[in-house]
């Protein structure tokens, strides 16, 4: 399937057009966003899946409340949700995820934001892309979740980049695994955003190369490669190849492909999975190295890059289950 599909409501509009704007958000008393963000927790205090799995993970003191503003179906599996967050101190780092408080659901969801750190900082929105399981938020997520739905949400995680301006210029090796590729879309964003910010200004973090190494299924599960969802802040993948020629470049493999792949993607498809000598083309001194997908995934490039001396500390992982 080429970039050419069919065109699916915009993120930011419900079915009778209504447009979610922050005002609608704060209108909210502030002893409701407490309520929101206590009942949540409290509902949740039993560990489950992501809360035991991340217990020792520093976490922001912040819990917010959100309102989504808008969802669509990035792919036959993966439906993408857009908040509208309230607490003007909830903040995060490019490729860190949230706890998902949901009223009425006793478990806590994990999960990883996609959308860059600049659209919390210009229009307090942030976007999850959230896989179809019978885990209890993923659920409510695919089948109840609708415009205006409230929850609460609160930024964990050490899986980040976040250069600041003096810090010596590196390269970014992305690889990503099915939905893993999020929190690698985040940091991608991110560092297209630094790439404006020194065109623009002639300071800030100079950022070197970015390589990006995507697999899944086929391409209708391959996620955010273009932009058949109308968006007005973010771009995706190909946007940025494609805005950044001489820095941002990317490889996506399809595994079980079963149908003719479309003239505009065909181009950077490479039908099987990533190899090894592809990640080791691009080692040096220079480059960091981010990795997240499945279990099996991150642990095969995470010890074939320290079999090639990569230093521990060029090599940052996240697994999700």
């Amino acid at each position: 399937m080429g970039c050419a599909a069919v065109v699916i409501p915009g993120l930011l509009r419900g079915p009778v057009g209504a447009i979610c704007t922050q005002a609608a958000l704060l209108r909210s008393t502030r002893s409701a966003v407490r309520h929101l963000s206590l009942t949540s927790i409290m509902k949740s205090k039993r560990k489950t899946d992501h809360l035991e799995r991340t217990a020792n993970i520093v976490r922001r003191e912040v819990v917010s409340a959100a309102k989504v503003c808008g969802a669509a179906n990035e792919s036959p599996s993966v439906k993408r949700l857009r908040l509208l967050v309230a607490d003007k101190d909830f903040s995060f780092k490019a490729g860190q995820w949230v706890d998902f408080f949901i009223p009425g659901v006793s478990v806590v969801g994990g999960f990883s934001i996609c959308s860059g750190p600049r659209l919390l900082e210009h229009e307090r929105m942030i976007e999850l892309a959230v896989k179809y399981t019978n885990h209890p938020p993923a659920l409510w997520i695919h089948n109840q979740c609708t415009l205006d739905s409230e929850v609460a949400v609160r930024v964990g995680g050490e899986f980040f980049f976040d250069p600041q301006p003096a810090d010596a210029s590196r390269n970014l090796v992305l690889i990503a695994g099915g939905v893993g590729i999020n929190p690698l879309l985040s940091i991608l964003r991110h560092s297209a955003d630094l790439l404006r910010e020194r065109a623009n200004k002639g300071s800030g973090y100079d950022i070197g190369k970015i390589k990006l190494f995507y697999s899944a299924k086929n391409t209708s599960e391959l996620l955010f490669k273009c932009d058949q969802i109308c968006l007005t802040f973010q771009k995706n993948i190909l946007d940025l190849v494609n805005e950044f020629p001489e820095k941002i470049a990317c490889s996506l493999h399809v595994t079980k492909q079963t149908t003719q792949i479309g003239a505009a993607l065909k181009p950077y498809i490479t039908e099987g999975r990533i190899m090894e000598q592809e990640i080791r083309d691009h080692i040096s001194k220079e480059t960091l190295f981010y990795i997240c997908g499945p279990p099996p995934m991150t642990d095969f490039f995470s010890k074939q890059l320290e079999n090639s001396h990569v230093p521990k500390e060029h090599i940052c992982f996240e697994k999700w289950w």
